[in-house]
């Protein structure tokens, strides 16, 4: 196993929020790839867009393209929910307006029936739910328009220079972009929120509506179904994530990885086959030699979950 010191330490990867985070004096020596695996991984990620950052420090442990904007599906639901949190209880009480949903990727929502606050953002961080993501920004800012400014401002003083959003859900628009780094800064605020943090790694959810609807959820990200590790089992298992797929995007991830006392932040941007390539990088955190074979004995058939 090779120890490899990050030849660029920090140097404008970490935005103005996460600045003044205590750093040791001394840049502890990161366990990453070797970099003949680091270039046979590059050589094999259908993603065009990828960053692999470590969670403690915020450096960047592997990147192609990460700077590069492109659309970002349901990841731009972790700005949602970010400002949802920060403004609001999740015990307060929301009503789902009627017709709330005209697009894809709900969980059905019934109109005009009454959910909390935290019964919204688990179906919008668990099942992606645009019709969840609608009603919560409806009911913050009482329009779209008002809360997609909100969102940009919000990514203004996060140091998301490089993001611009359209709408709350993430449906495709010329402007609705942002980039690998970006979106992995982005998470690591998210995280900061136990609210959300514990809905992105929750498997599954039932949320009842004041009136008795019951609502199923189910996590999209098919990795946070496998059979987890054992106590004594070292190897990097995916934690929590979010999932995101339009047309424009193609198939969006993130995923926030544990590997022994160590989180990444691993962000997919444009992935063909979304699951193999997360599970190619996390062959190459454990320094294994990358497998050849098809990797589907870590994975669910994709075809059965929702973006």
């Amino acid at each position: 196993m090779l120890r490899t010191l990050l030849s660029v330490l920090l140097l404008g990867m970490v935005p103005p929020p996460f600045s003044g985070s205590p750093l040791a004096s001394v840049v502890p020596l990161l366990e990453v790839a070797p970099p003949a695996i680091q270039m046979e991984l590059a050589s094999r990620l259908s993603a065009s867009g990828v960053i692999v950052l470590d969670a403690q420090s915020g450096q960047r442990v592997f990147g192609r393209q990460y700077d590069i904007p492109r659309p970002m599906a349901s990841l731009t639901k972790l700005m949602t929910a970010l400002i949802i949190v920060e403004n609001h209880q999740l015990s307060e009480i929301v009503r789902v307006p009627i017709g709330i949903d005209p697009m894809q990727s709900s969980v059905r929502l019934p109109g005009g029936e009454q959910f909390t606050v935290g019964d919204l953002l688990s179906a919008m961080m668990i099942a992606s739910a645009n019709d969840a993501a609608a009603t919560l920004a409806l009911f913050h800012s009482g329009s779209v328009d008002t809360f997609v400014e909100e969102m940009n401002a919000r990514a203004a003083t996060l140091g998301l220079h490089a993001t611009t959003f359209e709408n709350p859900v993430g449906l495709d628009d010329p402007l609705q972009r942002s980039t690998p780094q970006d979106l992995a800064w982005l998470t690591m605020a998210a995280l900061r929120q136990p609210a959300i943090a514990r809905r992105l790694g929750m498997r599954g959810a039932i949320i009842v509506s004041l009136q008795g609807s019951t609502v199923n959820l189910f996590h999209t990200h098919a990795l946070m179904h496998t059979v987890q590790k054992k106590e004594d089992d070292l190897a990097p298992v995916v934690l929590a994530g979010k999932t995101g797929t339009t047309n424009g995007a193609g198939q969006c991830l993130m995923s926030v990885v544990g590997e022994n006392d160590r989180r990444y932040i691993v962000v997919l941007l444009d992935s063909l086959q979304r699951y193999r390539d997360m599970n190619l990088i996390l062959a190459a955190l454990t320094h294994e030699t990358i497998p050849s074979e098809s990797l589907s004995l870590r994975t669910l058939n994709e075809e059965n979950l929702r973006p």
